[in-house]
């Protein structure tokens, strides 16, 4: 056992949740702006102003989804070069494999082929040939394997979520979006979790919702200590950085949370807001106003399929109110009544 934890130290594999779960689940992430997501909107804006150039580079971005997802975790595990670039074809083939649910199954296992290839880089002389062979052949059969079972695993939690929302859409409102609010505020990332799950619709409106009253609603509340550059940070950036003080005081995090608990079941039920963009996009409330894009893009697709006639004052006013004017109003109220909401320190 000696030997094995002293070969894990010597090759950086460090097996840990926070490694795993966080570490390389936000690289993911940002692997899936870099392509899918970024793709979707530039593919819009092509179509909408008919521009097929711009159309033929968003289907490209979209095209190396997997490639992005897998090389972005295997940089957040510190692969060396050769593992790192051979999990291109890891990431392809799980994304592909794993369906609806292929983020979930690129992230097992690409995670599972980095930590090998790190395991056998520059273990022989002929590194060049033997660590890429190891990565790729290890990753792709698992991909074949075992990336349908994940995705379709995947698949169904997202479907039933999404289903349990047509039904329910005021409870399930209330769940989703406090869920997603938390996951999004957590050194975790929502944005991920949603397009693991493939959550959108209802679902994803709702998880939007509650994004945006995390990001919205701590940007408001922080304002008095960390005035327009707080603002802009949270409210365009991440709630992320406030983790340090609801730490201290988790107190302080209850208005954000129960604001989500009204924003989600208003998004459903009143707004009926469906983010029918790319499923990352649920997860990523006001951060670059990607979420925002996400509903556009969503209404342009629908528009494109005949599901939708045009975008209407209603979608611009559902957006603006549940997005921005209710986390503001609602975390605000909720700060004044919270005796206990005051701990705030600067952070920008």
């Amino acid at each position: 056992m000696g030997q094995i934890k002293k070969f894990f130290k010597r090759k950086n594999i460090n097996i840990s949740a926070k490694k795993y779960g966080i570490d390389a689940f936000s690289a993911m992430a940002q692997g899936l702006f870099a392509s899918l997501l970024i793709g979707t909107i530039i593919s819009a804006v092509g179509e909408q102003f008919k521009i097929e150039l711009l159309v033929t580079i968003g289907n490209y971005a979209k095209m190396s989804t997997g490639a992005a997802m897998a090389i972005s975790i295997g940089y957040a595990l510190q692969c060396p070069p050769l593992p790192l670039f051979s999990l291109a074809a890891v990431g392809m083939a799980a994304n592909e494999a794993g369906g609806a649910g292929g983020p979930l199954a690129v992230w097992i296992i690409s995670i599972i082929a980095a930590e090998l290839g790190k395991a056998i880089s520059k273990e022989t002389k002929i590194d060049i040939l033997i660590t890429p062979f190891i990565t790729v052949t290890s990753g792709v059969l698992l991909s074949v394997f075992w990336a349908p079972t994940i995705g379709s695993a995947a698949e169904t939690v997202g479907t039933a979520i999404m289903w349990a929302t047509e039904l329910q859409p005021f409870f399930m409102g209330i769940l989703v979006s406090v869920l997603a609010g938390i996951a999004l505020t957590l050194p975790i990332s929502s944005a991920a979790l949603c397009a693991g799950l493939g959550l959108t619709g209802l679902a994803g409106g709702a998880a939007l919702a509650g994004c945006c009253a995390q990001m919205v609603g701590f940007a408001v509340l922080s304002f008095r200590e960390n005035r327009w550059g707080g603002l802009f940070a949270q409210g365009l950036g991440t709630s992320m950085i406030q983790m340090g003080n609801i730490v201290r005081n988790p107190l302080i995090w209850l208005p954000a949370i129960l604001t989500s608990a009204i924003t989600g079941p208003v998004a459903a039920c009143v707004f009926k807001i469906q983010m029918n963009g790319a499923a990352i996009a649920s997860g990523m409330g006001t951060c670059g106003l990607v979420g925002q894009i996400g509903l556009y893009t969503g209404w342009v697709s629908d528009i494109a399929a005949g599901k939708k006639l045009a975008i209407t004052t209603a979608d611009w006013i559902g957006m603006l109110v549940v997005c921005f004017l209710l986390p503001g109003i609602l975390t605000w109220l909720f700060g004044l009544f919270s005796e206990k909401s005051d701990g705030f320190e600067k952070m920008i």
